[in-house]
């Protein structure tokens, strides 16, 4: 049981770019949460960018949390970025820029198990591809029973992807990394891509809404967004501003925006291309029986526990909690 009454700490983990810098907004300006570190991994755009991203949405928050540069690339794969969706530069391509900020001289990886060591219970909130989390976990396994909660932006549990028709930009980008960390006995809560859609994504009504808050954060958190709302009309049909890794910061400071959930056994495709970076999820536990031990046997008895995966949102609660954020 989560204590409200005590401030919970967070080391975030984000690529960031437009729906990033949102996300640690929510976070930076949460009274309930201390976000410890914010580490940056390669992903929406290379690792240069999205540190200064990060640094940037820091500054504009007043913050002085640490930022730490990390991974540059995936563990065994090329860096494929989404400037197609968010724009060169991540933010839109408005000219954002940290003026004060720079980044720590540790790299992302030390800052995460340093993070954890020293911060028994921290709840790890992950906004890219796993990359930073998992060699933190190759070097120190150990650290796995010392996060509280890792909450994952990642995945398309029985659904469509969104780079693919089989997978998530996050998963997608470095599976491998993904197969370790959901493999490393952590207690991790997946939010897919699919909670960010639909009546969750901002209305051309909630965006007039957010910009007649009239502060400097509400105006950036729309215009950081622009190409990225264009861009998800071009890829879904859907009008309106899709903010995913919002979604899993408003759930990680309050679980209970998550109005269902189930625990299951995921698995991570990393062999094929066609269907490279799909979140397996063994709804219906078929990989136990005894016509798929052939398969299944070993990679289930390599993970140790379930994954507890978000399937709907309190839609209404969330916009709340965003436009809270954004409102002074």
């Amino acid at each position: 049981m989560l204590d409200p009454k005590m401030p919970r700490t967070f080391l975030i983990d984000t690529d960031t770019a437009s729906d990033d810098a949102v996300a640690l907004i929510m976070a930076l300006r949460s009274k309930e949460i201390r976000v410890a570190a914010i580490t940056v991994v390669a992903g929406n755009v290379p690792i240069a960018q999205a540190t200064n991203n990060a640094l940037y949405s820091a500054e504009i928050c007043n913050s002085e949390v640490p930022v730490f540069a990390g991974a540059a690339t995936p563990l065994l794969r090329e860096l494929t970025i989404a400037d197609w969706f968010h724009g060169k530069d991540g933010l839109g391509e408005h000219g954002y820029a940290p003026i004060k900020r720079r980044a720590e001289s540790t790299h992302a990886v030390d800052a995460i198990i340093d993070t954890v060591r020293a911060n028994p219970g921290v709840e790890i909130v992950t906004l890219g591809p796993l990359t930073n989390v998992a060699l933190a976990l190759s070097r120190e396994p150990s650290l796995a029973k010392s996060v509280k909660r890792c909450i994952i932006m990642g995945g398309n549990p029985c659904c469509e992807g969104n780079v693919t028709p089989a997978a998530e930009f996050n998963i997608w980008v470095d599976p491998e990394a993904a197969h370790v960390v959901f493999h490393s006995g952590m207690n991790i809560e997946m939010v897919g891509w699919h909670l960010c859609r639909g009546e969750a994504a901002l209305s051309l009504k909630d965006i007039e809404h957010v910009l007649a808050l009239k502060t400097p954060l509400a105006e950036f958190a729309i215009r950081c967004n622009s190409l990225a709302q264009e861009a998800f009309f071009r890829q879904t049909g859907e009008r309106g501003i899709s903010l995913p890794d919002p979604v899993a910061m408003a759930i990680a400071i309050d679980p209970k925006l998550c109005t269902s959930a189930s625990q299951h056994y995921v698995e991570i495709e990393t062999a094929s291309e066609l269907t490279r970076g799909k979140t397996v999820v063994d709804r219906l536990d078929v990989t136990s029986d005894v016509r798929n031990r052939a398969v299944w046997a070993q990679a289930r008895a390599n993970q140790p526990n379930k994954i507890h995966i978000c399937w709907t949102l309190d839609i209404a609660a969330w916009k709340s909690a965003l436009y809270s954020a954004l409102s002074s």
